[in-house]
């Protein structure tokens, strides 16, 4: 009867040990993750060049392998059924990851990244996943995204060009909330996304609204109502966001101070 107890003992600490580990392993992917979205919001914002959409994806996709790599370090605490069972440790960094990589994705593409794609990159060179990739984690990454394409438009207006820049995210998202809809009554949690995902949908359509209003009323060239738009809105834009980025990575925005 006592040695009973004792494997008890001794699997409890296991999975208790084990979960532990876990935790702080998603809080660092969470970290990593929001700090690659730093840096693609970053380097978009303070380059007018046509290419930093695509400079940002590469150095985002570069800043997320630590991330990969730290996965691949977990894969023999998530072999087998240990992954369903520490399901609810690994998501939220993993919804996290998926929304950064999204992002970089679309800054490249202009498309969203496939479930196919996500799971590729948490796979060894062979091509043996290191966990499954649920579709809940998956669409839950994905309607984050929605947050990240809100604050590339708003910032893309004060930038030459960036008027249809905004349009053309306004229509994407607008498809994504469209498309998400079909499905949050099979996924947990994503109704609640759902309405972040609409609010963010608004203040696009506020902002594209306002810019079609101001070139109907000004008949001027695209090139001048864009320098317009740009002194306009760009000196307080960017400085509000580099602070907040600045805070941001300083403290480290979702970790335990």
């Amino acid at each position: 009867m006592l040695s009973s107890f004792h494997r008890f003992r001794a699997s409890l600490d296991d999975y208790n040990d084990r979960r532990e580990r876990l935790i702080k392993a998603s809080r660092d992917v969470t970290n990593l993750s929001k700090r690659t979205i730093f840096l693609l919001h970053r380097i978009v914002v303070e380059s007018d060049s046509d290419d930093a959409p695509a400079n940002a994806a590469a150095k985002g996709r570069e800043k997320l392998r630590e991330v990969q790599d730290l996965y691949a370090s977990l894969k023999h605490e998530l072999q087998g059924d240990r992954f369903w069972r520490y399901q609810r440790q690994v998501s939220p960094g993993l919804q996290e990851y998926i929304e950064a990589l999204s992002f970089a994705h679309y800054l490249e593409h202009r498309s969203l990244i496939t479930f196919d794609q996500v799971q590729q990159t948490l796979s060894d060179p062979d091509g043996v996943p290191y966990f499954p990739l649920t579709v809940s984690d998956y669409l839950l990454g994905l309607s984050d995204l929605t947050g990240e394409l809100m604050r590339f438009a708003i910032s893309a207006i004060s930038r030459r060009g960036g008027r249809a820049t905004a349009i053309e995210v306004c229509a994407f998202v607008r498809a994504c909330k469209a498309d998400f809809e079909r499905v949050t009554p099979y996924i947990r949690d994503l109704s609640k996304k759902q309405t972040v995902t609409a609010q963010s949908l608004e203040k696009i359509e506020d902002a594209v609204y306002a810019i079609v209003v101001r070139d109907s009323e000004y008949a001027l060239p695209q090139e001048m109502l864009d320098d317009i738009v740009a002194q306009s809105v760009s000196t307080f834009s960017h400085h509000d966001e580099r602070t907040r980025w600045r805070r941001d990575e300083e403290y480290g925005e979702g970790e335990e101070l």
